[in-house]
Parts: structure tokens; C-alpha cells; sequence
């Protein structure tokens, strides 16, 4: 009895190069064979000479063929869903295009210092059978290339074969088998890669040792290797999510750069201070200028929602208006001196000297260590440190015209301890879990206080600009006061709040 259930998958197969067409004459329910026309179809991959856009998981090549077009495509690593963005060929490219400029905004920070060129090209020349019902119904597609795949660069490299790929229409289980008969008659088998997942395999770079460079499993100087490796590749995404203007992506860059400083830091007597120091002092300069732009996008949302949330008889004027039209222009000129810092060779200096520390560590003979003797150590160097802040922070005698740049003081030695923590996470376990979480509250409060800082200061010009313009200023001045008020009723919350966290149950790992 014949299986007459279609197959629902299409199969890729494989033979030497100058591998005939397979015999497609008298297979079962196929009336007719139509044969189009011969097409060659080119794939241009672009990369950096060491790959990479590749390592990156970014895309970039140059289509031509295939009835299309030429046109440029990008794809962007972006979670689970990969984003495609298609650009045309520009009709007076010529022979070597260079690569559109929005498309090489995109991939800079990736690319660097380095440029991009042709680094791989697969070649097909492409005839496809189509096979038909007697209603000239389709039942498959049978698509016969000769394929041709060459690396570029200082060493090219060449292979050449056979692909045939059978793609299944209204087909039955019947029709199937008859052309897989054919397929190895030809000498086909089924193929394991197709020619651009062969490609990617050429053009990726081998996963970088970083482990066995930095020292032995489970030692000090590996935990925090892995820790700076995985920020690291934390900024790469973070910078490309910049250069697409993505919700947050300033804020997560700083974020993954002040964690990478943090564990510097904190770690110092692990690595070669002469190395680090200037790093320290790279980032913590990349730091402040991405500030103005997070501040931008934060204070525009926190005033937005403080202006939304006002009794109607308090908002006098247009003053959402107002603030929109402010924000819109702080964020613009922010945006735009994001992208020059992250453009500047000054960044691209730092960008490879952080690659170049995590890949040659350099460990000192206390990284050597067990991580789980050292690390508690060099964590409770950095806790006596915010312990320090707090004090001055919540001390009663400090004047109030000091107390904001106290309070903002103990925030970022919270914040180092808050990174330093992370760090030790894998060596301490379950003790520096729940110590980070006791202290989650009062680092929580130490943020909104800043947050308070910033809106007063925000606040106080949007008043003075509504002034000047012969509008009502009131509103903003509502916000101010609360504000304020709030801030002042954080300053009195600290030191329970401090009490509550630090107890000696929830240090007792530190040593």
C-alpha cells in the first residue's frame, strides 16, 4: 500500500563538484518538469580582518542574484530574535562598494579601529526544476546548484560541490522517496551545513581561552576574570544597542562599564596595577559622558510622570509642552555626543586595551589563591568602605549644604560593594546572595535620593526657562518641593535602614 502523507520538511543534499543534475524523468504523479532559466546568485560577506562583526554575531553581506536586486543586508544579534535590516545597492556602487553609511554606524563599534571588507563569498550557479501535477499543480522544487566558497584575505581559501536542496510542496511521501532514489544515484547525500553555515565556521574565531589564562579553576584570579569577561561582552551588545537608538541602552552601557571599574577596583591586589589604573580612569571618564544622556532620558520620565500625577489646579500653563520641548532637545544633542564619544579614538583605544586585559590577564601571585578564602577578604575591604560613607552620610553634625554630596558618596561605595559582591557570588555562594540582598533596600534609597538631586536641579532651570518665556513656572516648583521633602525623609530613614542591613549575620562571610 503506497504512504500517501506529504512530508512537511525540505532536505539539503551534497555531491563532488560537477555533479549532474539528478534524473527527474518518470517519478511517480509528476506530469511535467519545468526547468527555468540558469541564474548565478553571489553572497559578499563583510567583515574586519580578524572577524569581529562575526564574533559579535552580526552579519553583514552584500547580495546580488536571485531575481533581487543587489542590496545590503545587517543582521543584529537581539535576544532570540535576530533584527534584518535590508538597504539597496546604490546604482553608482561599482565594482568594490563601500559599505552605506547607516549601516557602518551600526557595526563601528564592533568593527573599531578596523575596517570592513570582503572576507568571504559563496557563488551559486543556480537552475531549479519545478515538478508539476497534470493540473500543473506543484509538487516540488528541486534546486541544483554548483556551489563555489572562497575565504578572503592574506590566504584565500577555495571549495567547490554540488548542493541540490529539495523543497517540498504538495508532494507525497511516494515522490519524496523517488527523488531521494535519484539524489544518491547522482551521488548526493544528504548535506550537514548548508554554504553559509559553512561560511560562518570559516569566519568565526576560535572561543579565546580566558579561563586557562587566568589561572587555575576556582582560584581568585579566575572568578574575577570571568566576572570582567562577561561585562565586557555586556558592553559590546550595550554599544550596539546605542548606535540603534534603543530604549535604556545608555543606562545598561554605563551600567556594564561601572561594573567592569567596580571589580577593578575592588580586586586591585589580584591584577597588575600598572595595567588596571588606566582603565579605572577610562571608564570612570566613559562614565560621565554618557551621563548627561541617561540623565536626559531619566529626568524626562521621572518629570513627565511627577507632572501627570499633580492635582489639575496645581498644572498652570503648558507646561508638559514645555517640558517636552526641552527634553527633546537635551536628549538630541545628548545622543549626539554619545555617539562622538563612542566614536572617538580615545574610546576605541580603551575598547581594545579591555580586550587585550581580559584575553593576557595580568594576574598577580595572589590571584593564585582560592577563590573562596581570597575573595570574602577583598570584599570586606570594600564593605569597610561604604561603612566609612555611611557614617559620614548620617552623621548629624555634617551641614546640610554637604549632606547631598555625602549621601551621594556612600551611593557609590554601595554600588562598588554591590559589584564586588556579584564578583564573589560564584566562590561564596548563598552568603553573598543574601547579603546583597539585605542591602538592596538602602542602596535603593541612596538611588532615589540622587534621583531627587538631579530632578531639583532640572526642575529649578525648567522653572527659571518658563520664567524667561513670560510662563508660569509653578508646577515645576511644586515638583521641587516635593522633592525635597522627599530627600529629606530619605535622610532621616538612612540609619534604620543602614541598622536593618548591616547586622553581623549578614556579613559574617566577610573576613
Amino acid at each position: 500500500m503506497t504512504d500517501t502523507r506529504t512530508r512537511t520538511w525540505n532536505q539539503t543534499y551534497r555531491g563532488p563538484a560537477g555533479t549532474g543534475a539528478p534524473r527527474l524523468a518518470a517519478l511517480p504523479g509528476v506530469h511535467r518538469a519545468d526547468v527555468r532559466p540558469q541564474q548565478v546568485i553571489e553572497i559578499e560577506r563583510y567583515d574586519t580582518d580578524d572577524h569581529r562583526l562575526t564574533a559579535a554575531g552580526i552579519t553583514l553581506a552584500l547580495h546580488r542574484g536571485a531575481g533581487e536586486p543587489p542590496q545590503w543586508h545587517l543582521d543584529l544579534p537581539d535576544g532570540d530574535v535576530p533584527e534584518h535590516l535590508r538597504v539597496p545597492l546604490a546604482d553608482d556602487a561599482g565594482l568594490s562598494p563601500a559599505v552605506p553609511g547607516e549601516l557602518d554606524a551600526l557595526v563601528h563599534g564592533a568593527a573599531r579601529e578596523r575596517g570592513v571588507r570582503p572576507v568571504g563569498r559563496i557563488r551559486r550557479v543556480r537552475t531549479e526544476t519545478r515538478l508539476l501535477d497534470e493540473d500543473d499543480r506543484l509538487l516540488a522544487l528541486v534546486v541544483h546548484d554548483e556551489v563555489t566558497l572562497a575565504t578572503l584575505g592574506p590566504a584565500t581559501d577555495v571549495e567547490a560541490w554540488t548542493e541540490v536542496e529539495l523543497r517540498r510542496a504538495a508532494a507525497d511521501n511516494a515522490l519524496v522517496a523517488g527523488l531521494e532514489e535519484r539524489f544518491a544515484e547522482s551521488g548526493l547525500r544528504p548535506a550537514a551545513l548548508a554554504a553559509e553555515e559553512q561560511l560562518e565556521r570559516l569566519l568565526r574565531p576560535a572561543p579565546k581561552a580566558r579561563r586557562l589564562r587566568a589561572g587555575k579553576r576556582g582560584s581568585a584570579g579566575a572568578v574575577l576574570m570571568e566576572y570582567l569577561a562577561a561585562q565586557l561582552d555586556r558592553m559590546a551588545a550595550e554599544d550596539l544597542r546605542v548606535r540603534r537608538d534603543e530604549p535604556d541602552a545608555v543606562h545598561q552601557l554605563r551600567v556594564a562599564s561601572r561594573r567592569f571599574r567596580s571589580a577593578l577596583q575592588a580586586y586591585r591586589p589580584l591584577l597588575d596595577r600598572t595595567r588596571t589604573d588606566p582603565l579605572v580612569d577610562g571608564l570612570r571618564e566613559l562614565g560621565r559622558e554618557l551621563a548627561p544622556a541617561r540623565d536626559a532620558e531619566v529626568l524626562h520620565e521621572r518629570i513627565s510622570s511627577g507632572l501627570a500625577g499633580l492635582a489639575p489646579e496645581l498644572l498652570l500653563g503648558p507646561v508638559q509642552a514645555q517640558m517636552t520641548r526641552h527634553f527633546a532637545r537635551e536628549q538630541a544633542e545628548a545622543r549626539a555626543a554619545v555617539l562622538a564619544v563612542l566614536d572617538s579614538e580615545r574610546h576605541m583605544g580603551l575598547r581594545a586595551a579591555l580586550d587585550a586585559l581580559v584575553e593576557r590577564p595580568p594576574l598577580t601571585k595572589r590571584a593564585a589563591r582560592p577563590a573562596r578564602k581570597e575573595v570574602p577578604a577583598l570584599v570586606a575591604r570594600t564593605a569597610r568602605r561604604l561603612e566609612r560613607a555611611v557614617q559620614v552620610a548620617t552623621d548629624p553634625a555634617v551641614p546640610d549644604s554637604q549632606r547631598d554630596a555625602a549621601v551621594h558618596s556612600a551611593r557609590k561605595a554601595g554600588k562598588r560593594l554591590r559589584y564586588a559582591t556579584e564578583v564573589a557570588k560564584p566562590a561564596v555562594g548563598k552568603q553573598a546572595k543574601k547579603f546583597a540582598k539585605a542591602l538592596k533596600g538602602f542602596q535603593s534609597a541612596l538611588g532615589e535620593h540622587q534621583d531627587t538631586v538631579v530632578a531639583r536641579g532640572a526642575l529649578r532651570e525648567l522653572g527659571a526657562m518658563a520664567n524667561s518665556a513670560g510662563e508660569n513656572g509653578f508646577s515645576f516648583g511644586v515638583l521641587y518641593g516635593k522633592d525635597a521633602a522627599r530627600a529629606e525623609q530619605i535622610e532621616r530613614d538612612l540609619p534604620v535602614l543602614w541598622s536593618e542591613a548591616w547586622t553581623r549575620r549578614n556579613r559574617r562571610w566577610l573576613r
